[in-house]
């Protein structure tokens, strides 16, 4: 079919008329802008997770996280091996994209949330690489000022 006989047939309207709800769609992704070190694997594991979850990788700073972390508000106490920034809230470790979406959709009056150290079957610490092997951690809401509350428990 050559190009004039699809715009004539309407189907070239549709299909024009369909480009924008693509764009935005894309364009809606959350973008996750992380500071981690340059050599982490289960950094990188961890945002492969978040963009198969529909979120989009932005800016990745592979100088570590320390400043990051103070910048953000993220207590020390709950520091992991990488820190994100995703629409104005901080992501300290392997916090699953269920409960940053969560955190997207409910917008607490919070810093954000953190998944302390590295436990395992957390999202980036799970799979074969890590003998599938899984452990008890809490996902924690980082309130300002640094109290936090259990935002989501995995067994």
């Amino acid at each position: 079919m050559h190009r004039r006989h699809v715009v004539r047939s309407g189907l070239g309207l549709a299909l024009i008329g369909a480009a924008p709800v693509l764009t935005s769609a894309k364009a809606s992704a959350p973008v996750v802008e992380v500071w981690k070190s340059p050599e982490c694997g289960c950094c990188k594991d961890w945002l492969a997770h978040l963009q198969a979850q529909g979120f989009a990788i932005g800016t990745i700073h592979n100088d570590g996280n320390t400043d990051a972390r103070k910048a953000l508000g993220m207590p020390v106490a709950l520091g992991s091996c990488h820190t994100a920034r995703i629409e104005g809230y901080a992501i300290e470790g392997h916090v699953p994209a269920r409960e940053i979406r969560r955190l997207l959709k409910e917008r607490p009056q919070a810093v954000g949330l953190a998944v302390p150290g590295m436990p395992l079957g957390s999202p980036g610490m799970d799979g074969p690489d890590y003998g599938n092997r899984t452990q008890p951690y809490d996902v924690l809401l980082v309130l300002k000022g640094g109290a936090t509350r259990i935002f989501q428990s995995y067994a």
